[in-house]
């Protein structure tokens, strides 16, 4: 498509002078950037309100998480990023060494719709802290939100086109893939993802991946079970259920499964969504999705599942009243599908060792969390599992630490955002040797010497065929 070449034609050029920046400079423009998003979040937050249908203070807070990455990214991306000496090693003595990270060039960014500023700007923030231009295509349900971004950036740093939005729908998404850009980051679902990677394959273009999510919440039975049922209800009823990383999948032991159900019930029956802004939350964004959350419903209760808040009449488009299943069996589709709408699966476990098994049974492997009165417990349990990215007596606690890496495997994608980790994604390594002195045994040459080769063996062994460390 003539815009998407356009757009990259002129990031290219872009690219040549901010990759030309030092990062204070960069860091300057950045911070400049975040400073307009910063005092216009109201502004900012009413347009992504009245396209996705999220209430004002939620939109608000997407606002403020993504400024907060964005922040971390413009501070820390010469400390990330910088060249920096390495050990030389006993074979290559006479030689100096150092590694840097250098800009990709133009990034590909297509963003999402359930959060249409915090999760895009987790892969551009990074991208151009790290001195890359960015291409970015919002969602199509979301382009206001994205021209809004563009906009802000060419009155904070008017100089080049560092930034630039293409809208359109999954067109548009497939020829930035073909444009020539060094890099794609690309949120979405897995089988979007897929056809992604097919036409990025095209061109050996990388890419990293946020892919769905189907997050299992782990409840032991010395959990606080106020506070766990109080997170799930935000994990799994926040944004309409629209979170990738939010709560879909709950597993309580046994013993405190009742008590648990009962507390996340009284939470949920008080729940209605609306427009106003005082509801809870909101619509569903696209019209696709409550047709969605009904099959999985309906699967749950046909198979035996038992609905102990809502059920299928709770889907009453564009809202759906919070849905909370129980005895759900584990093939069906509301436990192994992301439905990505108000719905909560909460399952008896006989102990942990099964809450971890079922946890990890799943395609995805996006984010969990876990709640337990033993910290060091949770830990432990939180490292067996297969995501991510984990929780401790929280729910999506690592959102709001720009330093954690973000990303999951599987379903899930692959790849990182945000972190030290966010800021290599979008570079490559440079390694550099450079020799300071003639070489005491010279190896790496045709005129080898077989005493000197003899002599280097022996060190080599003595350094590492011998016994201890």
């Amino acid at each position: 498509m003539a815009d998407v070449a356009a757009a990259v034609s002129q990031a290219r050029e872009a690219a040549a002078w901010w990759s030309g920046l030092s990062f204070q400079d960069r860091g300057t423009r950045l911070l400049r950037w975040k400073r307009h998003l910063a005092a216009h979040c109201d502004g900012l937050a009413d347009v992504i309100r009245a396209e996705t249908g999220k209430p004002h203070g939620d939109a608000l807070l997407e606002v403020m998480l993504a400024v907060e990455h964005l922040d971390w990214a413009a501070r820390n991306a010469r400390r990330v990023l910088r060249r920096r000496r390495v050990r030389s090693g006993l074979l290559a003595a006479d030689h100096g060494a150092a590694l840097e990270y250098r800009p990709l060039g133009v990034i590909g960014a297509i963003g999402p719709w359930n959060y249409p500023v915090y999760t895009p700007l987790g892969s551009i923030s990074y991208a151009l802290a790290a001195g890359n231009a960015v291409v970015f295509k919002p969602s199509e349900h979301t382009p206001r939100t994205g021209l809004w971004l563009a906009e802000a950036w060419s009155e904070s740093v008017p100089e080049q086109p560092v930034l630039q939005v293409v809208t359109g729908a999954g067109e548009t998404g497939a020829a930035l893939c073909r444009s020539g850009v060094d890099k794609i980051a690309f949120t979405g679902s897995a089988a979007t993802a897929r056809k992604v990677m097919a036409a990025c394959a095209e061109t050996l273009t990388p890419l990293v991946v946020e892919g769905g999510g189907k997050d299992a919440m782990i409840v032991a039975a010395d959990a606080d079970l106020d506070a766990a049922a109080e997170a799930a209800a935000f994990g799994g009823f926040g944004n309409a259920g629209q979170t990738c990383a939010g709560v879909e999948r709950i597993y309580v032991e046994r013993g405190v499964h009742q008590a648990f159900l009962a507390k996340l019930a009284a939470i949920a029956e008080d729940l209605r969504p609306g427009d106003q802004e005082s509801s809870p939350y909101g619509r569903m964004t696209t019209p696709e999705q409550p047709e969605i959350v009904r099959r999985h419903v309906r699967d749950a209760i046909d198979r035996g599942g038992r609905a102990v808040v809502g059920g299928v009449e709770s889907v009453r488009p564009p809202y759906i009243s919070p849905v909370v299943l129980t005895d759900v069996p584990e093939d069906s589709t509301a436990v192994t599908a992301e439905t990505f709408g108000p719905t909560l699966v909460v399952n008896p476990v006989d102990d942990l060792d099964q809450a971890v098994r079922l946890t990890n049974a799943s395609r995805y492997g996006l984010a969990a969390s876990v709640f337990s009165g033993d910290r060091r417990k949770a830990i432990g349990l939180a490292r067996r599992l297969r995501a991510g990215a984990a929780s401790i007596n929280s729910v999506l606690g690592f959102a709001a630490i720009p330093a954690l890496p973000f990303g999951g495997s599987g379903d899930s994608g692959f790849g990182r955002i945000h972190g030290a980790d966010g800021l290599r994604e979008f570079s490559r390594a440079q390694s550099v040797a450079w020799r300071r002195f003639p070489a005491p045994m010279a190896l790496m040459t045709f005129d080898r010497d077989p005493a000197v080769l003899a002599r280097a063996v022996r060190l080599f062994k003595m350094r590492h065929a011998r016994g201890g460390r």
